[in-house]
Order: structure tokens, then sequence, then C-alpha cells
């Protein structure tokens, strides 16, 4: 239990001095191997997403489901068409959109985009009734 608290009061002295003193802080963030900008801000989100993608998940996505059902179901259905049915399954995959893990198995486009809409509309309405007009 002492070494615990030894670490943990040691951890605290560091990240106390690295706020303080940005070349410290440069100096952590190159030997732990961080991504991170002279300026001590991180990387956008996207770009780190984005480098940071184990190799055994499927990519990112290609559009946000969620975002395009609020412009409508039409809209959403003319995006999905326009994808393969690989980029689909990003999309069902980024989005946890399979939790029974049957979707992934499915050969036909035209099913998996079905369930894209489904999931993507109940999850862009989900909350309306607490919001004001």
């Amino acid at each position: 239990m002492k070494l615990r608290r030894v670490l943990l009061d040691l951890a605290r002295i560091v990240a106390d001095q690295a706020e303080r003193d940005p070349v410290f802080a440069q100096q952590i963030a190159q030997a732990l191997g961080s991504k991170e900008q002279a300026t001590g801000a991180p990387e956008t989100a996207h770009a780190q997403a984005k480098a940071e993608r184990p190799k055994n998940r499927r990519p990112a996505a290609v559009l946000d489901p969620i975002a395009v059902a609020r412009e409508g179901e039409a809209v959403l259905r003319t995006r999905l068409a326009a994808l393969t049915l690989e980029q689909l399954k990003d999309v069902v995959a980024d989005y946890g959109m399979d939790p029974g893990k049957l979707v992934m198995k499915w050969k036909d486009a035209t099913r998996v985009s079905d369930r894209i809409v489904e999931l993507a509309i109940a999850r862009a309405q989900k909350g309306d009734a607490f919001r004001s007009d």
C-alpha cells in the first residue's frame, strides 16, 4: 500500500510541474511518445482516431448517419444509397448499430441500409419529448 501512495505522489508532482513548465511538459510528452503539438494542445480527435485505429478494427465511417437523419429520412436514404456494402458495414460498426452481431453478416446492401435508417432516426429523435419546439 505504501508503494501505491509513493507512486501517486510522484505522478501528482510530475503533473503539477508539467502544468507550470511547458518545456518540461514537452519533454514528458516526447518521453512517453505522445503526439502533442509544440503548444501542448493535443491533435484533433479525428486525426488521433485515424492514426491510432487498431488494425483489427474496420475503417472509420464515411458519414454520420445520426446527423444526416436530422435532415430527414429521404436525405439519409439518398446518402446511404451512394455507399458500398463495406462502407455501410463501416457505418454500422462505427456507430454501434449491431449489438446482436447479425447485421455484419448480411450480404444485401438494402437490408443493411434499412437497419441504419431505422436506428439513426430513432437516435436522432431520442429525447425530443423533452425539447421545446
